[in-house]
């Protein structure tokens, strides 16, 4: 099975690394050719985990992303969402045509407000059955590190899900398999939104008793909107689990890595870009002013926007979304918001 990578940041070389790890050789797209040079020179991404050196003979590097394409039975796609559209939209319409896509996206595509799947249902008729996700919890920064992470891959045909899931297994990723291919994306474009919420709680100086009533309340939010848009039927310790040499099925237990695993981490960790865009609104900074400082994309952002959309459809209570929305979008002031999620938790 041949690889490519579409995508260069934080999570794609992490995901590259993986693969390397394991003797994969992969190709993969990067949109500057000097950084291609550079990278070639000292063996490692001169952007983002520089740490994380490559064996540069498991690498064809290109800034040809439908050479990447063509040459690769499973496409990762790991570009920011807010850039994917711009990415994909000048490709032709059959090239991914008898390809599987393994998204690393964990964000709604906010020019169209829908996920990749979608998107690419609409603009390349590729099926779901071939469209898998990757997911956390798993920092790109501890994988690079070598930390032992665990990582769900969701699809709807489990034997295709655990194969690709086997590629990426290493004596420091453990791999997960599930069914709820919806569910899971829409939970790690949530836990974005709550982890902003999160920093701005901080940055505003609430402190750790204050913080972990917001995130039960955030996991809360989180299992009322998938149960109202019909994604999933998930219970807190419910389990049933099928042992297999190549993953680890959990059937929809809420309480497993990719919903509320997901969610902690992304709040609790400073590794997270959300929780530090969070902070900086916190203590005032302006949105505008965030997103220069941190010279990196806050998936939350977008979302927080995209989900208040989508939910006009499906009408879930999500009140501490809705805030952290109105807090980054309507000028509400985070002091404000944050009074009236006060009165909102129990």
């Amino acid at each position: 099975m041949k690889f490519g990578v579409i995508g260069s940041g934080s999570w794609g070389t992490a995901l590259a690394k993986i693969l390397t790890d394991n003797g994969q050789d992969i190709h993969w797209w990067n949109r500057s050719q000097d950084a291609i040079e550079e990278f070639k020179i000292r063996a490692h991404n001169p952007h983002y985990l520089s740490s994380a050196k490559f064996d540069l003979h498991k690498l064809s590097l290109t800034t040809d992303i439908a050479e990447v394409i063509a040459k690769a039975d499973i496409i990762v796609i790991a570009v920011p969402s807010a850039f994917i559209v711009e990415v994909l939209s000048a490709l032709p319409s059959n090239i991914f045509d008898g390809k599987k896509i393994l998204s690393a996206l964990k964000g709604i595509l906010p020019s169209e407000n829908v996920l990749l799947n979608d998107f690419l249902l609409e603009h390349f008729n590729f099926p779901l059955e071939n469209y898998f996700a990757v997911l956390g919890p798993c920092h790109a920064e501890e994988v690079a590190a070598e930390k032992l992470s665990y990582l769900t891959f969701a699809g709807q045909d489990e034997e295709s899900t655990n194969k690709i899931a086997n590629y990426f297994n290493t004596s420091y990723l453990k791999t997960v398999a599930n069914k709820d291919i919806i569910g899971v994306q829409y939970a790690a474009v949530l836990k974005n939104i709550y982890a902003l919420g999160a920093g701005i709680a901080h940055g505003l100086d609430y402190g750790d008793n204050f913080l972990s009533v917001l995130i039960a309340n955030s996991a809360n939010e989180m299992a009322v909107f998938l149960r109202k848009a019909g994604i999933i039927n998930a219970e807190v310790g419910y389990t049933e689990h099928k042992e297999n040499l190549i993953a680890h099925d959990a059937h929809n237990n809420y309480a497993a890595s990719v919903y509320l695993g997901d969610l902690l981490v992304t709040c609790y960790s400073l590794f997270s870009r959300n929780r530090t865009f969070g902070t900086m609104i916190g203590k005032g900074y302006s949105v505008k002013a965030a997103k220069l400082e941190m010279n990196m994309v806050a998936e939350g952002l977008n979302a927080s926007k995209c989900m208040f959309a989508i939910n006009q459809k499906y009408n879930a209570e999500i009140p501490i979304a809705e805030t952290i929305y109105k807090i980054l979008w309507e000028n509400l002031s985070a002091r404000k918001g944050f009074k009236n999620i006060e009165q909102l938790l129990n």
